[in-house]
Parts: structure tokens; sequence; C-alpha cells
């Protein structure tokens, strides 16, 4: 192992800015992996200091093998880190918006700039990510559609999900999208938590990381096995908002199955004790995010599901993102907006549709007709919904 410095940057005022990364094995650059950017990180830290000590050992037994060098930085931004700021201390901006950098910007910008030349030409990245809002996820990995992301490879991690995102123009200035630009296979690892240590989702991270790389043959490594990943659209995920103000009181961990109605927490009035609301799922479905401040707006995202069962019309995927079923005879419990649910003519399951376009390419405007539902009939049988190994159509 070779510790080194990867960025320097001097102070007037005190102990020169160092980001410090370690380097195991030699040849071609494998694979870099970059824990905390923002000074609240610390499971992201605590997940790159795990793998350190990891790859310390496979190396001490001459199991990484020759030709292949693998990169650790844990942290990115120390000063942060040591204040307990999560963005930069003087200007409040944040490291991990500002790839590929500028070498003459600002000192964000700089550092971008300056770790950016040291990771361009790695065949993989990987950035052990949080998410902007406070809360749990499922250990998952990220990837943005650039045109350059690998699914396959994702798969590879054998987290429980692969998660795609379709990038706005405020992501370009991130390092998972930069990577994918300059032909880096990149891949955003997120566990449980961000500002505290979970032990448990931080092991799973460095197990898929060291799985990963024992598959590409950067190391000789049998580890722990895997998941199958569930490959699914940020866009399929299913947003539970708040109506009321109040202490939140989660009632399912992150990773549980509920059903639909299930009441998965509670907004408490502060004062008074009194239940203001009552969170209910609003489909079958699997924690994925779960909000984690005690203290709730109105309006606030406070978890994000995974609807249960899903079907696909050609090449197009949807995703139930409604009620359960209770039968044609009660009639359908669900609805979009204004616009009830259509149920399948002849047949006792509710099959929750959106507008044709969602489905089959058709004009926004145009709604569901039976055409759209004989061709969902047609992947009913295919799937065979009401089987028990299948989880069918919701």
């Amino acid at each position: 192992m070779e510790r080194t410095v990867i960025y320097e940057l001097e102070s007037m005022y005190r102990d020169s800015f160092r980001v410090t990364g370690f380097r195991f094995g030699s040849g071609e650059k494998t694979m870099c992996v970059v824990g905390s950017m923002r000074g609240n990180e610390v499971q992201q830290l605590y997940c790159c200091s795990q793998l350190v000590d990891r790859l310390k050992t496979l190396e001490a037994r001459g199991l990484i093998n020759e030709g292949h060098s693998i990169t650790v930085i844990p942290c990115v931004n120390p000063y942060s880190m040591n204040i307990g700021k999560r963005f930069w201390p003087t200007d409040n901006s944040d490291i991990n918006r500002m790839f590929p950098g500028y070498d003459l910007g600002e000192t964000t910008q700089r550092i971008a700039d300056g770790l950016f030349k040291e990771l361009i030409g790695y065949r993989y990245g990987v950035q052990f990510a949080s998410y902007h809002a406070p809360g749990q996820f499922t250990p998952h990995v990220r990837m943005m559609r650039t045109g350059f992301e690998s699914v396959e490879d994702a798969k590879v991690f054998a987290l429980p999900y692969v998660v795609l995102v379709d990038p706005v123009p405020f992501d370009s200035g991130v390092l998972n999208y930069n990577w994918q630009i300059w032909e880096t296979k990149a891949f955003s690892l997120y566990t449980q938590e961000t500002s505290r240590i979970d032990r448990a989702s931080a092991l799973r991270v460095v197990d898929s990381v060291t799985r990963f790389l024992n598959r590409i043959g950067a190391i000789s490594y049998d580890g722990k096995a895997g998941y199958i990943p569930d490959v699914i659209e940020e866009s399929h995920l299913v947003s539970v908002q708040t109506r009321e103000a109040g202490i939140f009181e989660p009632l399912v961990e992150v990773e549980a199955q509920v059903n639909a109605g299930d009441v998965i927490a509670r907004v408490i009035d502060p004062y008074e004790g009194s239940v203001r609301q009552e969170i209910i799922a609003e489909c079958d479905s699997v924690v994925f995010f779960r909000h984690s401040d005690p203290l709730v707006y109105a309006d606030t995202v406070v978890f994000r599901l995974i609807p249960i069962g899903e079907f696909k019309i050609g090449s197009t995927e949807n995703r139930c993102r409604l009620h359960r079923w209770e039968g044609l005879s009660k009639g359908c419990q669900s609805s979009i907006g204004n616009d009830p649910c259509l149920p399948m003519p002849g047949n006792d399951e509710c099959h929750h549709l959106v507008e044709a376009s969602v489905i089959v390419g058709g004009d926004e405007s145009e709604p569901v007709g039976f055409i759209v539902l004989d061709q969902l009939v047609m992947a009913v049988e295919t799937d065979d919904p009401a089987s028990d190994d299948s989880p069918g159509l919701v």
C-alpha cells in the first residue's frame, strides 16, 4: 500500500488542505473509490476506511492481481469534516457540484479540478454517496443516464437494487456524471446512513466492491454472495409526503415490505401529543428511503417506496403506483389525479394504468383505451400474475 497526497492546496493561515489517497497494486488504473465529499458524510468515510483495511489484508496475502491498480480516497473535504459542516465552510458550496473543476475558479472549483485530474483514466469509478435529504436508504447502486452507463456492470456489485436516474442540468457538475463523460464507468453506492455509522450496511457495500473487483479479475477473493439486483427507474419510486408539520414517528424500517393501507408513520402534535396525521402506504411496496429528522414540515417527503409488481409492454416498463386491487366486484379503489383506474374486461384483477403515452408512447392527452388493455391482457397471460411465484400486477 502506498499512502499519497492526491491534491494539496496551500493555506496562508493554517496547515495546507490535503486530500489523501491509498494505492494498492500496480499497473493499469483499474478502479478508484471516493468517499466523503461533504462534511457530514461520516458513513461514507467509514466505508472507505473499512475498504482500505480490507485491501491492506488482501495485499499482504498476495491476493491483488498483477497489472491492476486500485486507489481509495476516503475524504475529499477534511476541512468541512473537522467542523461538522456539510458544505465548504466559507461559501457553502458543494465540491460535488463543481466537476470537472476550474483551476482559476473559486476554492471548491480548484479542488474539483485538482482532484479530477487524478481521477481521469480509471476503468471504473465508485463513489460512496449520500442523498440531499436526511434519511436511511436501502443499499443500492445509482447510475445516471448519460449514454455511457452500464447496467450490466452495475449488477455485478450484487446489491439489492440498481437505480437509473435521468440527469437534470444541475447534475452535470457531479463526479459520477463527469466520470462517465470522460469514459470511466461510474457508480454511486448508497448505504443506510450518512452522518451516523451503520456498520452492517457499510460492510455490505465493502463486500460489494470486493465482489466486483474479484469478478473483473483485479483481486482473487471469494467473498460473501450478493443479490440478483432489481433494476428500477427512479421515476417509478412512489414519494410519500406529510400533510401536517410536527414530530415524525416512523413505524417501519428501511427494506421493510408493506401493504397498501398500512400505517407506516405518524405525525405527532409537538405540544399535545395527539396524532395529526397517519401516513399510509399507497401501494404494496418495499421501503426504499425513510426520512430521519424528528421534526417535519408539511409536504416533506418522508418515504420513497418501491412498488411491488410491474409489467412490460414491448420495451417500455410501467409500474403500479397506486393502491392494491380489492376485486372487480368492489370497483377500483385507486386513481391517478381525478381519473379512476380501468379494470380489464373479463378479468378479476384491476391493472392500474396511467396515460397511453406512458405505456405505448402515444399523445399525452390521449387516455388509456381498450387497445392498450388488450395488450395488457397478453402481458398478463405471459407473466401469470396469479401464480404464487410471481409478484404479478398490483
